[in-house]
């Protein structure tokens, strides 16, 4: 089983639960970047306790799941995993949270074609945001070279603006102005 073929799984299942998520993390850089493995699929989710629970239950047996740290990760708008028996593959489900460069994200997720089937993913502007404020978190430059390739995609068609501002809200204006001026050099 394929990444796409797991997140095509994971697509129909929120739905049917009725719950929005999009596609964000390595797998989401990927598609705006430079394709990479990665070791699972991050996606963020708009639960709410109802969409949760119908979510928890049409698992079924082909998945793990801790109904516990689900709810938990719900209540602290936090992440919970999901293993695949069949693939091994495991999925970390992240709680939309609360703020408002999290909201804005969300809202600004975009359909994009994996495998022929649509999905919503962050978009590049979000993804390069993204990586560079968990770079702060977890320092590590496999993320600020995710940044880099999505900005050198992207050059001359991202929302500089969009991202100055949210860069500086965020605390990562010098982290964004090198990816900026690196994937200028080299487009």
């Amino acid at each position: 089983m394929t990444q796409a073929t797991l997140l095509a799984k994971m697509a129909r299942l929120l739905e049917s639960a009725g719950a929005p998520f999009m596609v964000v993390g390595s797998f989401s850089s990927s598609i705006h970047g430079q394709p990479r493995t990665t070791n699972d699929l991050d996606l963020v989710v708009d639960f709410d306790s109802s969409s949760l629970s119908k979510f928890v239950s049409l698992l079924g047996d082909g998945f793990y799941v801790s109904p516990e740290a689900a709810h938990d990760a719900l209540a602290r708008r936090g992440m919970f995993n999901v293993i695949d028996f069949e693939s091994g593959w495991k999925i970390d489900l992240i709680v939309l949270k609360n703020r408002l460069f999290s909201r804005s994200e969300f809202g600004r997720r975009r359909p994009a074609v994996i495998d022929g089937l649509e999905v919503p993913v962050a978009t590049p502007e979000d993804v390069i945001l993204s990586k560079l404020e968990w770079n702060l978190i977890t320092p590590s430059r496999r993320q600020v070279e995710d940044a880099r390739q999505v900005a050198l995609n992207h050059a001359g068609r991202l929302d500089l603006p969009y991202l100055r501002d949210w860069a500086e809200k965020l605390g990562i204006s010098e982290a964004l102005e090198s990816v900026i001026s690196k994937a200028e050099t080299n487009s």
